[in-house]
């Protein structure tokens, strides 16, 4: 588990598992393994080390979770999330964030490895982990995927990961501005979009510092290095690439936490910027 303090806000990784070589290339299908030069970001095998994890912290007073990764037991394509099983919940309660202590979970966007633990399977249906939390996603997230012909795999995702909390009032989606919406004042939603329509970032700021977990707006830290590489499920390619070079650029000039949503630990570091390029710093 990684750990930073950001003013007032501790942060925690929490770990739901590290992912096959082969997930790294085919997200990012451009990248030559041995060109990463992040210690911990390469597999054993010389391979891009990616994982799924959560960010959980306490912020005045309220318990918040960002992303809750692919679930247990879940049907799923992907044979790397297919019927996972991880003591996920468990390293969650150790952090000091057993589900149903949680207040608010913050999704970035509406992907598998993102939004499984929303839900566990208990007495024949899928109900909510967090039982007295707030799910908040933006409403254009929502409603793109409410208004788009969606394959069987994500309809079965958004059957047993989102329509259980609808089903209950447990899912809001605010309309996000620009400039993004405060969750708490320490604690904002930011837009992001490009991987998807209505993608979020995080924004952390207590005390005169910030960290941001950048969700799926970078999926490794040879991003930084090579900011104009997308990964392969980016719907929107260049809007994807603009919104990582603004995201990078603002973090570099701001000396903001940068916290992977993918990357491996160590998760999170400084942006600094060498030309049109960064070079990421890792902290934790």
């Amino acid at each position: 588990m990684n750990r930073w303090t950001v003013g007032d806000v501790s942060i925690h990784r929490v770990e739901e598992t590290q992912l096959p070589a082969e997930i790294g290339q085919w997200l990012l299908p451009n990248v030559d393994p041995q060109s990463i030069s992040v210690n911990g970001h390469q597999t054993r095998t010389g391979g891009i080390a990616s994982g799924t994890h959560s960010f959980a912290m306490t912020s005045q007073g309220r318990k918040i979770v960002v992303d809750t990764g692919i679930g247990n037991a879940k049907t799923r394509d992907n044979p790397a999330w297919d019927h996972l099983q991880t003591p996920y919940i468990e390293r969650l309660t150790a952090a000091g964030f057993a589900p149903e202590t949680v207040d608010l979970v913050l999704l970035t966007h509406l992907h598998a490895d993102h939004v499984g633990w929303n839900t566990t399977w208990s007495d024949g249906e899928w109900v909510p982990t967090f039982s007295r939390a707030t799910y908040v996603m933006s409403h254009a997230e929502r409603e793109y995927w409410s208004t788009t012909d969606v394959e069987v795999a994500r309809a079965v995702m958004i059957d047993d990961s989102v329509k259980p909390l609808e089903k209950r009032d447990m899912l809001s989606t605010p309309r996000i501005p620009p400039a993004g919406l405060d969750i708490t004042s320490e604690v904002r939603l930011i837009p992001t979009p490009g991987h998807t329509p209505g993608h979020l970032s995080v924004l952390i700021h207590s005390e005169g510092q910030q960290a941001i977990i950048s969700g799926d707006a970078l999926h490794h830290s040879i991003q930084l290095e090579h900011p104009e590489i997308n990964a392969s499920v980016d719907i929107n390619a260049d809007q994807a690439a603009s919104t990582r070079f603004k995201l990078l650029t603002w973090a570099a000039e701001e000396q903001i936490l940068l916290l992977g949503s993918h990357f491996p630990a160590p998760s999170g570091g400084y942006v600094r910027a060498e030309g049109k390029k960064f070079h990421f710093d890792p902290r934790g």
